[in-house]
């Protein structure tokens, strides 16, 4: 009895309050004796006591995390469902580039292309401004790539597009475009073979452009640039003898874009025979105010045939024709009283030449 009444002394002298995980006041239920009504809070004495205290606060807190875990699966599985429709809704996008409308004043024009001022003044360039114009701006996007900044913005390159840029610009309408991060050899393989699906460059252009290339190092052999550019290598040299011919041969015929891939070996054969003859013909042609069909200027430089089979006497009388301070033809007298109107080609489109010819036919009844 004396051992059990020490340990009681002892255990009574006990303090448990600082045990981790213990509330300072924690209530318990005590039981009939113990001194203490119940449901009165206390600070426990015991060992026991205190077990009972950590086991009830440690239950609570699993409850309350237990309650968070579940809360927070409920937030991942309804962030779950959403991430699955965005992606449902993003798929119907992929492959597709964004648009913008950009002033086509921001936009310049690619170092390598080499349209002629005549691709913008033919009949098809025409119906494609017609066509963009009625449509309120081009419905075909270009695409052009960044390439700096002015006080005016972004400054961009086209890619491709040239000729619906060229609209836009001419309309003072802006140019519905796709921005995209191109390399130099990304840029001249996508606009060349975007040219070549749409409207092509003439034989004379292609050869400049692919020229320039080279010249600028951007391929390292003709070879590499066929392969880049998927055309034949053969095709290719033919291109390539178009654009190193002299100025003055080029000047020679109504307009570069009239030179054919076939001309190519028979123009660079005839000067390497006879190189002071040609040049000699060439730059009386390119003198003339009003010059020859191309098969015509082609025939008389490779092989000395007379233009149009005759020799063809100097006008007497020349008048420019021109329209918004742009010359557009000439109006030739010849001297044996013979009036010839040759105008650029794309002046007039094919839809309204019946109206030139009314319009003529009506002049000449009042005279």
């Amino acid at each position: 009895m004396k051992a059990s009444r020490k340990l009681s002394e002892k255990a009574s002298k006990l303090d448990f309050s600082n045990l981790p995980g213990l509330a300072p006041q924690v209530a318990v239920t005590m039981g009939e004796g113990e001194g203490t009504n119940a449901g009165d809070s206390y600070k426990p004495k015991t060992a026991p006591g205190a077990m009972m205290a950590f086991a009830t606060d440690a239950r609570s807190e699993l409850v309350r995390e237990n309650e968070r875990l579940r809360a927070a699966a409920d937030e991942a599985s309804i962030l779950k469902s959403k991430v699955s429709e965005l992606a449902t809704d993003l798929a119907q996008w992929d492959g597709a580039w964004a648009t913008r409308q950009i002033d086509p004043k921001q936009i310049r024009r690619s170092k390598w292309a080499n349209r002629h001022e005549h691709s913008f003044n033919d009949p098809d360039f025409q119906a494609l401004k017609d066509e963009i114009l009625n449509a309120g701006g081009n419905i075909q996007p270009i695409k052009i790539r960044l390439v700096g900044k002015d006080e005016g913005g972004d400054l961009y390159e086209i890619v491709f597009g040239h000729r619906r840029h060229q609209a836009c610009l001419d309309l003072k309408l802006p140019v519905l475009a796709t921005i995209e991060n191109v390399s130099d050899q990304g840029l001249f393989v996508e606009m060349d073979r975007e040219n070549r699906s749409r409207k092509n460059l003439s034989p004379w252009e292609q050869g400049m452009m692919y020229l320039k290339a080279l010249d600028d190092g951007l391929f390292s052999s003709q070879r590499k640039l066929s392969e880049a550019v998927g055309i034949d290598l053969s095709a290719l040299g033919k291109s390539l003898n178009l654009a190193r011919l002299p100025n003055m041969v080029v000047q020679a015929f109504p307009s570069p874009l009239d030179i054919q891939y076939r001309w190519a070996k028979p123009l660079t054969d005839a000067l390497t025979q006879d190189g002071n003859g040609v040049l000699a013909k060439a730059e009386s042609l390119a003198a003339m105010s009003v010059k020859p069909v191309a098969k015509v200027v082609f025939e008389h430089l490779v092989n000395g045939m007379p233009l149009g089979g005759r020799t063809v006497p100097p006008p007497t009388e020349t008048t420019l024709i021109k329209t918004l301070g742009k010359q557009v033809g000439v109006l030739s007298v010849l001297p044996d009283g013979s009036v010839n109107v040759q105008l650029k080609s794309g002046v007039v489109p094919k839809k309204r030449v019946a109206d030139l010819a009314k319009l003529v036919t009506d002049f000449l009844r009042q005279t």
